[in-house]
């Protein structure tokens, strides 16, 4: 057999075995954040709650390729949370907690769908809706995403309270993580309340816009290292 069969046959091994497969899901958290990140940069700031139509079309008509580049990298970003969630079930049903990782895949997956939804009325905005005269309607989808964005919160923290009470229970996170675990799910709900009209408590205001997604990023990337560190279970699954 040749050097360049072996090479091959090596390779094709490599990504044959479900190891491979199991390191490759349990970093889908990482690289949700990666992805995440660099969509929330290239998105750039979003018009506050009734910002005038001119601020409006400036922002997604005006800057209609950005958007629309943001958008493509957030559905990548949403491919990798849901193999997030994915792992992390499965490793909670290895470790016999069913319960918890079926509510980990329930709360996943409503995370994920409204989150589609939201880039998706992003896009729609910037494609042709922002662009067609139709101030009100832009205006408004404009408001329904920062309303999206504030119910987003109860989701996420189903998210961390499943994988957090989940992992405790397995004995896989120590106390001390535990409790951090807890509190994290308390800022994320906190999140769901902010309904001012306007400032730091508001729907486009600091907590709901910055502080309580990144309790949330930060849990993911706790939880990833988590899943990293555990040797790949022996299963035929993936």
């Amino acid at each position: 057999m040749s050097a360049s069969t072996t090479a091959t046959t090596t390779s094709a091994s490599k990504f044959a075995a479900p190891a491979f497969w199991e390191r490759l899901w349990r970093m889908s958290g990482i690289n949700f954040i990666v992805f995440f990140v660099i969509a929330y940069v290239v998105y750039g700031v979003q018009p506050q709650v009734g910002a005038p139509t001119d601020e409006l079309v400036a922002f997604y008509d005006g800057e209609r390729a950005r958007v629309l580049i943001a958008a493509v990298l957030g559905g990548i970003a949403i491919l990798n949370l849901l193999w997030f969630v994915a792992a992390l079930k499965a490793t909670l049903t290895d470790a016999e907690q069913d319960g918890w990782g079926a509510a980990a895949t329930v709360a996943g997956a409503m995370f994920g769908g409204l989150f589609v939804l939201l880039v998706a009325l992003g896009a729609a905005l910037a494609y042709s809706i922002a662009g067609s005269g139709n101030s009100e309607l832009t205006s408004g989808l404009n408001d329904l995403m920062w309303g999206g964005t504030v119910l987003s919160s109860f989701p996420r923290a189903m998210l961390i309270m499943a994988g957090t009470f989940g992992l405790w229970r397995a004995k896989l996170i120590s106390n001390a993580l535990f409790a951090a675990g807890v509190a994290a799910v308390v800022l994320v709900l906190l999140g769901g309340t902010t309904w001012l009209g306007a400032g730091f408590w508001a729907p486009d205001g600091g907590y709901a816009r910055t502080v309580s997604p990144l309790v949330g990023l930060v849990w993911i990337v706790v939880v990833s290292r988590i899943l990293l560190a555990r040797a790949p279970a022996t299963r035929a699954s993936w």
